[in-house]
């Protein structure tokens, strides 16, 4: 994973290392500025590293095809935080949001009952939200800085 996230630029950390049942997700962080920039997972099988699908591909506005969107998000992390957990009222009665990530275009946040569950992202522009559902279950992780 660190290997691969290093074509993201040269002061690159992985963060918040997880494991779910199809792969392994990681956080790639810009250690020069401390910002969040994207989120790569590994197939847990084949070894393969790629940028996660997803929100990750089409919202973000700094690497994925997010780019050509217009200045100006209707959301900050509080209001998208907001929208995350009222989606989840129905979603999954009772579940929290237990982490957040904010990237370029939206924020990710990890959700739960006692522990994690899975994870969903909130478009800054528009507050669409995508379960991130090919993760599988949640098998564990770490919030750790290579």
């Amino acid at each position: 994973m660190q290997s691969f996230a290093q074509q993201y630029g040269p002061e690159i950390e992985i963060e918040d290392l997880m494991a779910f049942s199809s792969n392994y997700y990681g956080v790639v962080k810009d250690a020069k500025n401390d910002q969040y920039i994207a989120e790569v997972v590994v197939d847990r099988y084949s070894g393969s590293a790629y940028p996660e699908p997803g929100p990750n591909m089409m919202w973000n506005t700094r690497y994925g095809a997010g780019r050509a969107q217009a200045e100006g998000v209707s959301y900050d992390l509080a209001g998208s935080k907001k929208l995350a957990g009222e989606f989840l009222t129905g979603y999954l009665p009772e579940a929290q949001i237990m982490e957040s990530h904010e990237m370029p275009g939206y924020y990710t946040f990890d959700f739960g009952r006692q522990e994690i569950e899975g994870m969903l992202s909130v478009n800054a522009y528009s507050g669409q939200i995508w379960v991130h559902t090919w993760h599988g279950p949640y098998l564990g992780g770490m919030n750790v800085t290579s």
